[in-house]
């Protein structure tokens, strides 16, 4: 019990001087504990994988049994971590690439095309008539809300806020709320 107890003390503190060292100097004590240069000058990754390494040799790392299963996980992996060195150079397969272009379908939170959207603001009433290629306001077409409100009242609007148009629950399409 008592030698268990020395062996996790001396562990611990041979654990708690890796805090101390330095990124270059936990590369080398990584080297010395796995006996490869690390890829990583990352300290607190350095520092967690020789904690594990050290703890590991200390006190006995896996189970033969979760060895065995772990081997059986990356074997059925088809992981790939890096893509392949040709992957850009490699031609297109024109069969299987094709361009095309998506219609903006219509925002939910507008009305139809024709209706009128109505707010009285500051004493005047505003009016902006939706329509297919915009917004009307004033004889003038602008391409979308917010610039219509913007010529009606001289202010920065988001023109679905300006006439309440969004996700309320038990609203109809485009139906303004107060």
């Amino acid at each position: 019990m008592r030698e268990e107890t020395a062996k996790t003390s001396t562990l611990h503190e041979e654990i708690e001087s890796l805090r101390r060292l330095t990124a270059g100097g936990l590369r080398e004590k990584y080297l010395e504990v796995f006996g490869e240069e690390s890829r990583s000058g990352h300290k607190q990754f350095l520092f967690r994988r020789i904690a594990w390494r050290i703890q590991a040799n200390a006190l006995g790392g896996l189970s033969e049994r979760a060895r065995q299963r772990a081997l059986e996980i990356a074997d059925d992996a088809d992981l790939r971590i890096r893509a392949p060195k040709n992957f850009l150079q490699m031609p297109l397969d024109e069969t299987r690439t094709s361009e095309s272009r998506c219609l903006a379908s219509a925002d939910p939170r507008l009305p139809l095309d024709g209706s009128d959207l109505k707010r009285h603001f500051r004493g005047k009433d505003i009016v902006v008539r939706v329509r297919e290629e915009g917004f009307e306001h004033g004889g003038r077409l602008y391409p979308s809300l917010s610039a219509a409100v913007r010529a009606a009242t001289g202010t920065r609007w988001n023109g679905f806020a300006f006439f309440g148009l969004g996700n309320k629950p038990g609203a109809k399409r485009g139906e303004y709320q107060q």
